[in-house]
């Protein structure tokens, strides 16, 4: 049996925003694909926390993960990530604990230290410019006493959230929270679905400093990265166009809605290269294409688990790559 077939694989919704479509739209097609990847076998579906961004739909992510969960049954739902340093650790376990009393058992918090958002943005948030570097542990270990058994004399407490116990991830670019997720017993997600340039020496970084806890007694290290599946090479090449103009207007300065597929792009070769930085870990083609691909990025970097993005126009390819991913897993 292949590597694949033994490794769970679980799905990032970034919930883009089509160009032509509306921010409704977004929300039903989210629902369906939660619905179609939970019958496919998939263990989780997470969605990521940004803000005053044209083409994400998940600001309010707590909400949309509650809206996603009560339309699924079995598959895990929760955040990749809410940005810890945007939000007082108290209403965040007070958000997911209430989550998790709703989805007992059903329910992930993924934590990250970035903004998700531009500098303007950040200040409408309220949000410290220098949060998250210095005091991002102390945060974390706040808002796991929140959700912990309370401690006796303790004097504030989350309603719902206290000893709710909602299983914490740290997510990461970088060698950071891999060391603190090391530290604290915690599963770790690295973001190789934008910045996989560090993604190894993160990894041996995690595995290396792990420290056992209730939670785990050993490491658990998920890698999410770019997967788009079509029935050919040629067909899969070409719809992942829109993820590659995506970045190319991120480069620019022009982020925007996601846009159609198209045969040609109008970049130059160091924005050639720029974009293919960011896909750098990607994984696009026809299934056995795929199927290899995926089997040869788990040989090098070992991960327990893969959460793949993909970032196609049409809501119908979304769902079919995700098929077409399920059937080469069980291959």
């Amino acid at each position: 049996m292949s590597r694949l077939a033994d490794t769970p694989l679980s799905v990032l919704d970034l919930a883009p925003i089509r160009e032509g479509g509306a921010i409704a739209d977004t929300f039903r097609e989210s629902v369906a694909l939660a619905q179609h990847t939970e019958a496919l076998g998939y263990t989780r579906y997470w969605l990521a926390e940004h803000h005053g961004i044209e083409g994400i739909a998940s600001a309010a992510t707590a909400v949309l993960i509650g809206h996603v969960a009560g339309a699924t049954q079995r598959i895990r739902v929760g955040s990749g990530g809410i940005m810890l340093p945007n939000h007082p650790p108290l209403v965040v376990a007070e958000q997911f604990g209430t989550l998790e009393t709703l989805y007992p058992g059903r329910i992930d918090l993924g934590l990250g230290r970035a903004p998700g958002s531009d500098g303007p943005t950040m200040a409408a948030l309220r949000r410290d410019p220098h949060a998250g570097v210095d005091d991002f542990p102390k945060r974390l270990s706040e808002l796991q006493g929140f959700l912990d058994e309370a401690r006796p004399g303790q004097r504030v407490r989350a309603v719902p959230g206290q000893s709710t116990r909602v299983p914490i991830w740290l997510l990461g670019s970088s060698d950071f929270s891999a060391r603190l997720a090391a530290r604290e017993g915690l599963p770790f997600a690295f973001a190789a679905q934008f910045a996989p340039a560090r993604l190894l020496e993160a990894l041996r970084v995690y595995r290396d400093n792990f420290q056992p806890s209730a939670m785990l007694d050993r490491p658990h290290a998920m890698v999410g990265l770019p997967v788009i599946a079509a029935d050919s090479d040629l067909q899969a090449d070409y719809l992942a166009s829109t993820a590659r103009r995506k970045f190319l207007g991120l480069i620019r300065g022009a982020p925007g809605r996601a846009l159609p597929p198209t045969e040609t792009l109008d970049w130059s070769p160091r924005e050639q290269a720029q974009v293919e930085q960011f896909l750098g870990a990607a994984v696009i083609g026809g299934p056995e294409t795929v199927r290899e691909g995926l089997e040869h990025f788990l040989a090098l970097t070992g991960a327990d688990e893969l959460m793949l993005h993909t970032d196609v126009y049409a809501a119908e390819d979304r769902l079919r790559s995700y098929e077409l991913v399920a059937e080469a897993w069980r291959a």
